[in-house]
């Protein structure tokens, strides 16, 4: 895949972060913090968790900020992936009958740039909601609500009413499509 040519502002805090600048941390963290806490509201259901999960998040985005590659994925494509897979952990360190119903009535704002906002201002958001919209409405539909709404793979099968090992194929044969489109 090329690298991303669209200016990321949030790529210019990495490297200082890298570098141990708490104030960068600190801007991230403003900048992103109430997509990311959303992230993991909906994923967990539980404030208090998602509150943790988020620390651990940040905690994380400041011991790998080296390991980011703006070359693979936009600042917020990489800590939302970040949250959504902690969140993942936490809610299957729960145990199998702890999966909850989402959450739809939850408006968390603060005064940062919407995390949407940036995402959608990027290059590469524009790229890959093009190639979304060359899949099929069901494939293109399951994977919006697994990465960008978070909703777990599980979660998503049973809203479904659909196995989970067909579920898991549809994402897994669009994200395969998708990665086509983008190396295009």
């Amino acid at each position: 895949m090329p690298a991303i040519s669209a200016h990321d502002p949030l790529a210019e805090l990495l490297p200082r972060i890298a570098s141990g600048d708490r104030d960068a941390l600190q801007q991230l963290y403003e900048a992103s913090s109430a997509k990311l806490f959303g992230v993991c509201l909906r994923i967990l259901s539980d404030r208090e968790e998602s509150e943790d999960v988020l620390q651990e998040v940040y905690l994380t985005i400041w011991r790998r900020a080296d390991r980011f590659d703006a070359g693979r994925a936009s600042v917020m494509t990489w800590i939302s992936t970040i949250a959504r897979n902690r969140a993942i952990d936490r809610l299957r360190a729960r145990g199998p009958l702890a999966y909850a119903d989402q959450i739809d009535e939850i408006e968390i704002e603060d005064g940062a740039p919407r995390a949407e906002a940036l995402l959608e201002a990027s290059q590469d958001s524009a790229a890959l909601n093009h190639c979304l919209s060359e899949l099929d409405e069901r494939t293109a539909g399951v994977i919006r609500t697994a990465f960008y709404e978070g909703v777990t793979y599980e979660a998503l099968a049973k809203r479904l009413d659909t196995p989970l090992g067909t579920v898991k194929s549809w994402i897994r044969r669009g994200l395969l499509k998708l990665k086509g489109c983008l190396e295009r």
